[in-house]
């Protein structure tokens, strides 16, 4: 009886160790596929941007998923983007991602329509996020997937993952992991997506 009790005790933390790790507490319901009306106008996120409807094409592309955006308006990952694009998923609970956001919206802000930065908030709530974004600073778009099915689509057990994608939608690039400069940033882009800043 000892060992099942301290199997048992075993198992529950390592289950709690791994949850705090990979996911997010929830206190409330959110809407599940978007954000709550009222959630978007308090927030200083931008509004994702507009897309034509044209279907994503390469090797590799992004889950056909739409979501919507915290600033307002949809984010269509089956629709090729126009321009050389960042995808970024990330969450108020990821340690990491308070590094990694300032570096995403330094690339945002140094672009200036070169290439454009988008975010998807995974496996979190509508205000966790829009409070983390807000102490981070973090201004550029990014889509409320609530229930991480971005994340289960791409087989992600952690966070951040990001995703570099062209014009037409491919995808040239993929890192799991944080972005440890803005210099590491700033070359991936020279490298994967050809653009120069």
């Amino acid at each position: 009886m000892t060992r099942l009790r301290a199997a048992a005790l075993a198992a529950l933390v390592l289950t709690a160790l791994l949850a705090g790790c990979t996911s997010a507490d929830q206190e409330s319901p959110l809407h599940t596929r978007g954000v709550e009306p009222d959630s978007a106008s308090d927030d200083a996120t931008l509004p994702c941007p507009d897309q034509a409807d044209v279907t994503a094409k390469g090797d590799q592309v992004l889950p056909p998923l739409a979501f919507d955006c915290l600033g307002g308006g949809t984010l269509n990952l089956g629709r090729a983007p126009g321009v050389p694009t960042v995808v970024n998923l990330w969450a108020s609970w990821c340690g990491p991602c308070r590094q990694e956001l300032p570096l995403m919206q330094q690339l945002s802000d140094a672009a200036g329509g070169q290439v454009q930065v988008v975010g998807v908030v995974s496996k979190d709530g509508v205000d966790q996020a829009t409070s983390f974004a807000a102490d981070a600073g973090t201004t550029f778009p990014s889509a409320f997937d609530g229930d991480g099915e971005l994340m289960t689509k791409l087989g992600l057990q952690g966070l951040p993952a990001t995703y570099f994608v062209d014009a037409d939608g491919a995808i040239t690039y993929a890192k799991i992991g944080v972005f440890p400069s803005y210099d590491a940033l700033r070359t991936a882009v020279g490298d994967h997506l050809g653009v120069q800043l």
